[in-house]
């Protein structure tokens, strides 16, 4: 047999010195025990696939890894360099490795084969040992050597061996189960372990446990990065000064490391938190399961940005270690440092396209695409939108990236000059993130343009106005319409239409202090009239038409005092009046509608005045209206400039004004200015409009004239009404009514007779201005003097007064007509006594009463009532003489009546 590297040799060297000192015979075996039962439980394939790493890396061929059930034990076997003389050595040694480089070479680690039996072989290409607790137990004994308690340390004594490896390895390890091991479940254990030990130990390609192979492939990415395969797992690995980092990869994206331990490079103890597996070499404790206390750390995380920074821009924020517990003193010195390293070093993706420092970078919680490509050079080191959302929150709160809320976004933009249209592109791009009242606030100070060029601090100082825009418009903090974005609505600027711009108090200021010569009355104009354009369909300010226009000679003038070319108001005004024709190239520009709604005269113009308090509105004899109103108006629309027409123009004036639909509404309202002041002034056919009637009012027929006139029906409120307002018209109907000349109907007298009486009663009349007429109307039409008049106050006397005589109006106001016509009433003029004494009797009673009641329909009169055969009353007075009458009420109140003549009229008289 031979024995190349010495076997023999060691074996008599060890057991000399176990017998020279049985208390290293001892502590070798407790050694090995310890070793066995602690640092190197669980981990053969662990120990053989270092040594299997180390030995392909020496030979510089790719590792190959074989494990198998033989009918002798378990067979490891692997290609590499073989074993040598200095690797028995530390095979049997146990304290002592043959490593020069690489992870191991057959150290203290390959007492980890002890877990599954104490009888091993090693069997190589250039030469073959074996261990064996058996022989090493019989060595003993032959020696003299007294057995430890704790049994005999199997790896101790070595034995040649002539056993060769498998064909195709260099090297195998062959370990025969003690009883009970189940060699099954072993390499169950092992297949869990493959794939990790394939990333920890890059010398290996390959490892098969069983029938199952596990093959690593890698694929550069480039930037650093190395796609790694094992099976259908699948890694991005990064090579960094002092470590390999690893991530998990699903479809694409990584999937972050929930807990893990420190490899050095195999699997340790030292539990760690970071997001990706972490693969160095570190200082550890001889069972390479700890760091030893002190040992430097940090410096493994040397490199982590640029790991992270290869990565695709959406999925780098996912190495961040997030907030925790850590898991233990080694895992918080390499958190740290790895959180230092992504805070100092450029790897965030900038929305710009450079790679930023977290403490350099801020980022917008919410952004879109369409808002980060707005800010981009506004805000410095913004981020890429997609790490904007909820998902990427916490990460990037880790590492220090400044978080910018809406308000802090509100103060940066402060101050930039920047075009409408950008100011526009940012509104809508921050509309998304405008979700509640919070947000609202945030965006109070944010910079508003304006359409006068001026850039403003906050949304509720300003005003929207769809179409409305220019330069000229810089009375109202108009928003420029490039920037008119709904969202300003939302953060509180008011939207506003051109009749709102156009009623604004500062426009009425800049067109006075226009008349002052303060300002360009041209540029004012030109942002005025495209605004009255829009507006034209709602009535404006009144004072808008005070506007300065130029006239036709190039003069200034207020827009309410020009007229249209060809304007059919200048055909019937006084040659002396006020007007002027506006500007040729005002029209041509502006057009005549716009400027008829400004106030530039074609027919007569109408004033409008919202709640006015006085007569202040320079309307002709407004203090004499005002006089008539029992309370100020909410809306004083009167038309404006009657008194400039030329007296002998009224028909035509009335035309113009009954023609115009605005105009002909006021001229129906009885009440209103215009109508009013028309009965005052307005003549036709030198006749006062107050005289005249409507052609369709019978009221006052044969005492009043029509208006003979087209338009008379929608005239009818300055025409005389069916009332007396005046007394001038009073006056004017007694004259008519004492005018042979005119023969009104019966019932028209009796009509104007009840109105006269009505008026005078209701103190409408100044009788102190009013001569009592000499000569008044009877109810026969006939004329006569008042002299000889009575006034039908008692309705018994009408059968006893001529009717040439009996002047009728209504006999509830009879007294107030006998004192307007000074006329005596006939219960003053005329006397009866009842002649014979009759019988007293009740209305009830008498059948003839209660068929003339129920004739009539009325209600039969209660109480008493004196019947006659034949009533006679005997007159005196202005009447005299004896006269049968059909009823009488006597000086006492008691009523008398003929009974052969209760008819229904006479009933209906009771």
């Amino acid at each position: 047999m031979t024995d190349p590297f010495g076997a023999d040799s060691l074996r008599a060297a060890t057991l000399l010195a176990w017998s020279s000192s049985p208390t290293r015979l001892r502590e070798d075996a407790a050694t090995e025990s310890d070793l066995v039962r602690g640092g190197y439980r669980d981990r053969v394939l662990t120990e053989l696939a270092q040594n299997a790493a180390d030995a392909a890396a020496r030979a510089g061929v790719p590792g190959r890894l074989d494990v198998r059930i033989g009918p002798d034990g378990l067979h490891v076997a692997n290609v590499g360099a073989p074993l040598d003389e200095s690797g028995v050595q530390a095979l049997s040694a146990l304290r002592v490795s043959g490593k020069t480089e690489g992870v191991g070479r057959f150290g203290v680690g390959f007492t980890a084969v002890l877990a599954i039996g104490d009888e091993v072989e090693v069997r190589s290409s250039s030469g073959s040992i074996a261990f064996s607790a058996a022989r090493t137990r019989a060595e003993i004994g032959l020696a003299g050597i007294a057995e430890p308690e704790s049994g005999v340390p199997t790896l101790r004594l070595v034995w040649p061996t002539d056993a060769r490896p498998a064909s195709g390895f260099d090297t195998e390890v062959v370990i025969a189960p003690r009883p009970g091991v189940d060699l099954d479940e072993v390499l169950a254990t092992m297949r869990a372990e493959a794939a990790d030990l394939l990333l920890e130990l890059p010398a290996l390609q390959s490892v098969r446990i069983g029938d199952d192979e596990f093959v690593r492939v890698e694929r550069d990415l480039g930037g650093g990065l190395t796609e790694v395969t094992v099976g259908d797992r699948v890694w991005w690995q990064f090579t960094a000064p002092s470590a390999r980092w690893l991530v998990p990869v699903s479809d694409g994206s990584v999937r972050p490391v929930a807990d893990d331990v420190l490899r050095a490079p195999t699997r340790t103890d030292e539990a760690l938190t970071l997001p990706a597996l972490v693969v160095a070499s570190a200082d550890l404790q001889p069972d390479r399961r700890r760091v030893l206390p002190g040992a430097a750390i940090a410096h493994l995380a040397d490199g982590y940005a640029e790991f992270v920074a290869s990565l695709p821009e959406s999925q780098r924020t996912a190495l961040v270690p997030l907030p925790g517990f850590a898991a233990g003193a080694v895992d918080e010195q390499l958190r740290d440092a790895v959180l230092r390293e992504l805070v100092d070093h450029p790897w965030l993706p900038g929305a710009n396209g450079d790679l930023l420092r977290p403490r350099d970078a801020s980022v917008l919680p919410g952004s879109t695409p369409e808002l980060t490509d707005v800010l981009t050079d506004a805000v410095p080191g913004l981020v890429r939108p997609e790490l904007s959302g909820r998902g990427d929150a916490r990460a990037l709160a880790a590492v220090g990236v400044h978080r910018i809320g809406l308000a802090r976004l509100a103060e940066l933009l402060a101050g930039q000059d920047r075009a409408a249209e950008w100011w526009g592109r940012l509104y809508e791009a921050l509309t998304p993130l405008v979700v509640d009242a919070l947000a609202v606030e945030e965006l109070a100070a944010i910079p508003v343009p304006l359409a006068d060029g001026r850039t403003v601090t906050g949304p509720r100082t300003v005003v929207l106005g769809e179409g409305i825009g220019g330069a000229g418009v810089d009375w109202v903090r108009l928003v420029h319409p490039a920037a008119a974005d709904p969202l300003l609505a939302r953060l509180g600027a008011t939207q506003v239409g051109a009749l709102d711009v156009l009623s604004d108090p500062a426009l009425r200021e800049r067109i006075d202090a226009l008349w002052d010569g303060e300002g360009d009355a041209d540029e004012l104009a030109a942002a005025v009239l495209p605004l009255v354009a829009d507006a034209a369909a709602g009535p404006l300010p009144g004072w808008l038409g005070g506007l300065p226009l130029p006239d036709r000679f190039g003069e200034l003038q207020a827009a309410d005092e020009l007229l249209l070319p060809g304007a059919p108001l200048a055909d019937v005004l006084v040659p002396e009046s006020p007007f002027g024709t506006v500007a040729d190239r005002v029209v041509e520009v502006h057009g005549a509608e716009t400027l008829r709604a400004l106030g530039v005269g074609w027919g007569f113009a109408v004033l409008r005045a919202e709640l006015p308090t006085g007569p202040d509105h320079d309307l002709d004899d407004e203090s004499d209206w005002w006089a008539t109103l029992s309370d100020d108006p909410e809306l004083l629309v009167a038309v404006r400039d009657l008194d400039l027409v030329d007296p002998d123009r009224w028909p035509d004036a009335l035309t113009l004004l009954a023609s115009d639909t605005e105009t002909a509404t006021l001229l129906a309202d009885r009440d209103g200015y215009s109508a009013w002041w028309l009965r005052r002034h307005a003549r036709v056919g030198g006749v006062p409009l107050s005289a005249l009637r409507s052609p369709d009012d019978p009221t006052f027929e044969g005492l009043l004239d029509p208006l003979d006139h087209p338009h008379a029906a929608a005239l009818s409120g300055a025409l005389a009404a069916g009332r007396i307002e005046r007394t001038e018209t009073a006056e004017l109907l007694l004259d008519r009514l004492a005018d042979p000349q005119r023969a009104p109907a019966p019932a028209v007298i009796a009509r104007t007779h009840r109105l006269l009486a009505e008026a005078t009663a209701a103190g409408v009349l100044d009788l102190e201005a009013l001569s009592p007429p000499t000569r008044v109307r009877a109810i026969s039409g006939v004329v006569v003097d008042a002299a000889d008049a009575i006034v039908l106050d008692r309705a018994w006397t009408v059968g006893v007064v001529p009717a040439d005589r009996l002047v009728v109006g209504d006999l509830a106001s009879a007294g107030a007509l006998a004192d307007l016509l000074d006329v005596a009433p006939a219960s003053e003029a005329v006397r009866g006594e009842v002649l014979g004494a009759g019988r007293a009797a009740e209305w009830a009673r008498e059948p003839g009463a209660v068929l003339a009641s129920v004739s009539a329909r009325r209600a039969l009169p209660a109480g008493e009532v004196v019947v006659h055969d034949a009533l006679t009353v005997r007159l005196s007075g202005a009447v005299r003489g004896d006269a049968a009458v059909p009823w009488w009420v006597d000086d006492s109140g008691r009523t008398h009546v003929d009974a052969g003549r209760l008819d229904p009229g006479v009933a209906g008289a009771w």
